[in-house]
């Protein structure tokens, strides 16, 4: 939850309006914020909803008190100067960090509280929604050092040399990552790729080796500067915009005149900043039934332009400097907190039932607590998971997963469809821990096949005499407490020793596969003690015993 710190002098500048530290509270409610501490005329705020980084800036915070205030009225956009500066994007980037974003601005100067707030916004953008800067990283940079076009391309770390922020030497982009402390800090978002990002002019300048640095010629803004670039790049082409979009309207704010960038890739040409004119379509009625009030459509009308929404007959059109709204009911939310929650007539309870646990849930909990009498220790892990580990390491073929279309980061790309490979990574980061080590988890897995879940267990047993014999005496432990028989039947499964593995079966059904790992998949793991396993369907053993 980010927080902030401004000046309330400031605040009330921006706003047009002096307003108490009560009043700027009051304000606050409605963006799920509040005053963190007051210090004379500073002012700490911190916000607690990380979808609208916009709020992340006193400019931002301007923008939706003049609406909620009643000042300025529904959707704010942004009037751009045409330009003839472009960005050229090579295809070398493509692998690396392919999207970039950019605009320049004028008409204002900068003095020493205006560059703290800008560089506030950027270390709180970067860091929240920029995800450490692996999805969006910006740069900000004295224009007039500048000679357009910018080309944006990757280049051999060794191929290219220049001073970076805060430094009185050259060094190449190697060095950097090797010895500059911001290149050691980030360092990582570039591990495995031969070639890293630049952003040179046509002088030959190098303005920043992103998302680690910028050059100490361009990319210091100094009190007194009037003109500036901005740029934005990271892997994500909409998060990479709306930065652009919130930076440029924190600059409008200010007085600045906001300049288009031409972005190039390739030949196929877009103007930046790049909004994106969302809009949605909302019926009166359906806030009505959620909220349980009786607005009229000039109601919902004043509520949404209170929140900088724009509206006309129906649709609810959404301000470029946010991406959070995915469906009606996002905008139902602004409607309601606009009108007051506090406001709506309480109603009485018309419908009274019970509350309980679901039948498979006790079951589940047994089987927990069978594993915990044993002296297994429970372990939880992420949904996430990687295909890597699911099967690669595992020593298995891809039996159905469901993959993330757009994942953070590669380690949690899919959903897990078994739960043992988490635990064999846990022994893994372990393996200089004493033993015997014994651990099992019971969570949920995901199928692909017709997107069903599954509550699982695995159980695992490592040490020097971990056998098919001590795990199997842990899994009679547990069946013969459920009041489950069981039969274990020959078969193949290549995560285990041939002839060492086990299919278990109640009233014909398959519920689990137990054995002892394969020597292949203990070197995967970098293991060098014998590995013990079962993992039991406990939704279909639970399906089984019922009928």
């Amino acid at each position: 939850m980010p927080t902030i710190t401004f000046d309330i002098n400031d605040l009330n500048k921006l706003v047009g309006k002096k307003l108490t530290k009560e009043k700027i509270q009051e304000l606050l409610d409605y963006s799920k914020g509040e005053i963190e501490a007051v210090n004379g005329n500073e002012i700490s705020v911190k916000s607690a909803d990380t979808n609208l980084p916009y709020l992340w800036s006193v400019e931002g915070i301007a923008i939706l008190f003049k609406g909620l205030l009643g000042l300025e009225k529904g959707l704010k956009q942004l009037k751009l100067e045409k330009t003839k500066d472009t960005v050229i994007v090579d295809k070398s980037v493509k692998d690396v960090r392919p999207c970039i974003a950019a605009f320049s601005v004028k008409g204002a100067r900068v003095d020493e509280y205006l560059l703290k707030q800008i560089i506030q916004l950027q270390e709180k953008f970067c860091h929240s929604y920029g995800m450490k800067r692996l999805k969006v990283a910006v740069g900000v940079y004295n224009y007039n050092k500048i000679k357009f076009p910018v080309y944006y391309k990757a280049v051999l770390p060794e191929s290219v040399q220049f001073m970076p922020l805060g430094f009185k030497r050259e060094m190449t982009l190697g060095e950097i990552i090797e010895s500059h402390p911001t290149g050691m800090e980030y360092a990582h978002l570039l591990k495995g790729f031969k070639s890293y990002p630049l952003l040179v002019d046509s002088n030959k300048q190098v303005l920043s080796f992103p998302p680690i640095i910028n050059s100490e010629h361009s990319g210091k803004v100094l009190p007194g500067d009037s003109e500036l670039f901005f740029e934005a790049t990271g892997n994500d082409r909409g998060a990479v915009q709306l930065a652009a979009n919130i930076f440029a309207f924190a600059f409008a704010e200010r007085g600045f005149k906001i300049r288009e960038v031409t972005i190039d890739y390739s030949g196929k040409k877009e103007q930046s900043p790049a909004f994106f004119n969302d809009s949605i379509k909302l019926k009166a009625e359906d806030a009505n039934k959620l909220l349980g009030l009786n607005l009229k459509e000039t109601e919902v009308k004043h509520l949404l332009e209170k929140f900088r929404y724009g509206y006309d007959k129906g649709k609810v059109l959404i301000p470029d400097y946010r991406r959070d709204i995915m469906h009606p009911v996002d905008v139902i939310e602004d409607i309601g907190i606009a009108y007051g929650y506090d406001k709506i007539p309480l109603r009485s309870m018309k419908e009274y039932t019970l509350g309980g646990t679901f039948p498979i849930t006790k079951f589940v909990d047994k089987a927990r607590e069978l594993a915990v009498g044993m002296g297994y220790q429970e372990i939880y892990s992420p949904m996430l998971c990687n295909a890597n580990l699911l099967y690669s390491q595992m020593n298995v073929e891809d039996f159905g997963t469901v993959e993330i279309e757009t994942p953070m980061t590669e380690l949690f790309s899919c959903v897990r469809t078994w739960i043992l490979p988490q635990l064999m990574e846990l022994l893994s980061s372990n393996k200089n821990a004493e033993y015997p080590q014994r651990i099992f988890e019971q969570g949920m897995v995901t199928m692909k096949k017709d997107l069903k879940d599954f509550e699982r267990m695995a159980v695992v047993t490592a040490h020097t005499s971990a056998s098919f014999t001590e795990i199997k005496q842990a899994l009679d432990f547990i069946m013969n407490n459920l009041g489950v028989k069981y039969d274990i039947e020959n078969t193949v499964h290549h995560s285990f020793i041939p002839g060492r593995v086990g299919r278990v079966v109640v009233n014909g059904k398959g519920v689990a596969y137990i054995g002892e790992m394969h020597p292949k998949v203990l070197a995967n793991f970098g293991l060098s003690v014998p590995v013990s396993a079962f993992e039991m369907n406990l939704t279909d053993l639970f399906e089984t015993i019922k009928k």
